[in-house]
């Protein structure tokens, strides 16, 4: 077997996933399972949601990193972007000659044996991939998906398979990670800046996105939206070098079947409409921008239903009506915990200020009667010290803000020059009521006291604060029931 390829047939076949508990990774190690291989794995010890994925799914796993675990039985050693050659597993599988790949170049290889479709941008590209997997689900299209969370409408698994017809997948743009992939159709929700400790610009993130949509075949499809200055500007661009691929806008800037209007939220609904369809549509979660991303999902299925000749059916617009009101989020993404003493506790992955405000101006205009309370954790110190200011002003919103120092990535280590004690001079800069706490403990025992009945509390970003909302949950839930 070549070393960049997975066997035409993975019955039996025994891969081991260094860094198992990464969201792409255990997605990915759950599609391998359900295309029948034998998957074990490894990763630190600290615990993620993930954990629970991997239990459900009976995939073993060790919580550390050694050349042990890789056993005489494994046949392939796929790791995470986030380990390189000097762990000790990866350091094993070269002296033992055994095949080694990439996670995204696992991927493009799964994505290369079908039509896939990929899911881009610098934000909402797991809502979106969710999104579109539970409209191809109600509308019949034969697709296997992977998305890089756990997902309700899945049965709380990250993949779906209604179909081997074709693939839809979350692609990332870090470290050009998506280049790896074999799109027939790209959705592209954003470009700004992120991800700066790789790219060195914005110009280079752009690059970046140009490189993907080039991969796209002639009358491949580019769907975009028109709403977001950087993939207009994008397909702008692309529009004179590709003139041979399909470009499909979408959003309220848009013309053509997927201009959204009619956008409002009432009675716990987000409800809209596209110029395609005679009808509205609605989703259960708040927030203009997961609209958008709905719009997105329904262009990329029904572009799919219309080349198999089935876009006119009668029930299309019922089917997918029916598939995004069935819609319930995904892990991390505005996912709501559950309610205790009055409190509304929710969860959101938002880690860059564009997300953090719209979600957060979503949330206002969805529980307009309740006083929003957000622990925000920053993630990684490049992109908190290049997007510093941003992220200050990203909280007007809510009504109190709390901040966490800084969730330290694998990929870097912390100089000093940036701390969350910085984050936090500057968001009280311009933001009224805001706290800063050194450790989780300090942040639980200030909301015992300082949240209220009626309250809305929300933990947001990539870091692991997502355990005070649980922690404080499991408590208020325990006081009102005794």
């Amino acid at each position: 077997m070549d070393k960049k390829t997975l066997p035409a047939s993975l019955n039996g076949f025994r891969v081991h996933l260094v860094g198992i508990k990464g969201t792409g990774m255990a997605a990915f190690a759950e599609l391998l399972q359900r295309r029948g291989a034998v998957v074990t794995g490894s990763d630190i010890d600290e615990k993620f949601y993930t954990d629970e994925v991997l239990q459900r799914l009976g995939i073993p796993y060790e919580e550390s990193f050694r050349p042990e675990n890789i056993d005489q039985s494994v046949q392939l050693v796929i790791h995470s972007a986030a380990y390189g050659s000097d762990n000790p597993e990866l350091i094993e599988a070269d002296r033992r000659n055994l095949p080694v790949m990439v996670y995204t170049e696992a991927l493009g290889y799964i994505s290369s044996l079908t039509e896939s479709f990929g899911v881009s941008g610098i934000h909402g590209k797991t809502t979106t991939t969710a999104l579109a997997g539970t409209v191809a689900g109600a509308a019949g299209l034969e697709a296997s998906v992977l998305v890089g969370s756990s997902v309700p409408s899945f049965g709380g698994f990250s993949t779906a398979h209604f179909g081997d017809r074709y693939f839809i997948a979350e692609t990332c743009e870090y470290k050009r990670h998506f280049l790896d992939f074999h799109p027939r159709s790209i959705i592209l929700t954003s470009i700004e800046p992120d991800h700066l400790d790789y790219f060195r610009n914005l110009d280079d993130i752009f690059d970046a996105f140009y490189s993907y949509i080039d991969r796209l075949p002639a009358n491949g499809d580019l769907i975009y939206c028109t709403d977001d200055k950087g993939a207009s500007e994008a397909a702008a661009h692309m529009k004179k070098k590709r003139p041979d691929i399909n470009f499909i806008p979408y959003g309220l800037s848009a013309a053509g079947p997927y201009r959204v209007s009619k956008v409002r939220e009432e009675q716990g609904l987000s409800s809209f409409s596209l110029d395609r369809f005679d009808r509205d549509f609605a989703l259960r979660i708040p927030g203009h921008h997961l609209v958008l991303d709905a719009a997105a999902a329904v262009a990329l299925v029904v572009r799919a239903l219309e080349r198999e000749g089935r876009g006119g059916e009668p029930s299309l617009a019922d089917k997918i009506s029916e598939g995004l009101l069935s819609f319930a989020g995904s892990r991390r993404r505005s996912e709501i915990i559950g309610e205790a003493g009055g409190i509304l506790f929710m969860d959101d992955y938002a880690h860059h200020p564009t997300a953090i405000s719209t979600t957060l101006e979503g949330l206002k205009k969805f529980y307009p009667g309740r006083r929003i309370v957000v622990d925000f954790m920053s993630h990684t110190y490049s992109r908190t010290a290049a997007l510093l200011d941003e992220f200050a002003a990203s909280f007007q919103a809510a009504d109190l803000v709390l901040l966490e120092d800084i969730y330290a990535s694998a990929r870097e280590q912390a100089d000093g020059s940036v701390t969350g004690r910085h984050l936090y001079d500057k968001t009280a800069a311009c933001h009224r009521n805001v706290r800063y706490f050194d450790n989780f403990k300090e942040t639980e025992l200030f909301c015992r006291s300082a949240l209220k009945k009626g309250d809305l509390f929300i933990t947001m970003g990539a870091g692991n604060n997502w355990q005070i909302g649980k922690n404080l949950y499991n408590q208020f839930k325990k006081e009102n029931l005794s």
